[in-house]
């Protein structure tokens, strides 16, 4: 048992009690938001500003600076959401969920290809492209910034990019030591494939009733 525990938690044992409440802490609001975003819930927002505005000092300190901007644009883009999400249509109706448009997958591919350029410049910047953890967290960076945007849009594609993003980041937040969170895409993972389950279902139901 003890060997099981040195695996999953021994790289704790250099961390402050501080930091690990903080990491603990932003993965219960983490799960807490994705679970009100499968279930459409506008909460969604307010609760994961809480994780990311936590997850943005951590990354920070740990020197993760991809994972650290993908956190501070997720609060950006939380502010976006939630006025999307409340913002009134014809009928006086909230944004529906619904399908990217041509437009929108255009705009999708823009954001992939910046985010690309713009992560690998702060690398380079701060001299930190050393191994492949850096390609991969550009990479996974570029996925997630795209997946925001599609959820702030309301659009059901936005949990294919979570699904993607979140299985290329369990194994890699474990190599990074950072086991709490590495659990934490595992429960995004499965949340996120429910998610576009249940919005898929929300859709098509809409679709017949239209």
């Amino acid at each position: 048992m003890n060997q099981i525990s040195d695996f999953f938690f021994y790289q704790y044992s250099s961390y402050s009690t501080l930091d690990i409440t903080l990491e603990i802490t932003a993965v219960i609001f983490g799960f807490i938001s994705v679970w009100l975003s499968k279930q459409n819930n506008i909460l969604v927002f307010p609760i994961g500003m809480i994780s990311t505005l936590i997850f943005v000092y951590l990354l920070l300190k740990w020197e993760l600076l991809g994972d650290m901007m993908i956190n501070a644009y997720y609060f950006i883009m939380s502010v976006f959401g939630w006025y999307v999400w409340n913002r009134k249509g014809k009928d006086n109706e909230v944004t529906p969920i619904s399908r990217t448009t041509n437009k929108e997958k255009k705009i999708s591919v823009f954001i992939f290809l910046a985010t690309l350029l713009f992560v690998f410049i702060v690398y380079k910047t701060f001299n930190k492209w050393s191994n492949w953890v850096a390609y991969v967290d550009t990479i996974t960076t570029a996925i997630f910034f795209v997946g925001m945007w599609l959820m702030a849009k309301r659009k059901i594609e936005n949990w294919i990019f979570w699904i993607i993003g979140d299985v290329i980041s369990i194994p890699l937040y474990f190599y990074k030591g950072f086991t709490f969170t590495s659990f934490q895409y595992l429960g995004f993972t499965l949340i996120a494939i429910f998610g576009y389950l249940a919005w898929k279902k929300h859709l098509n139901n809409n679709q017949q009733i239209a």
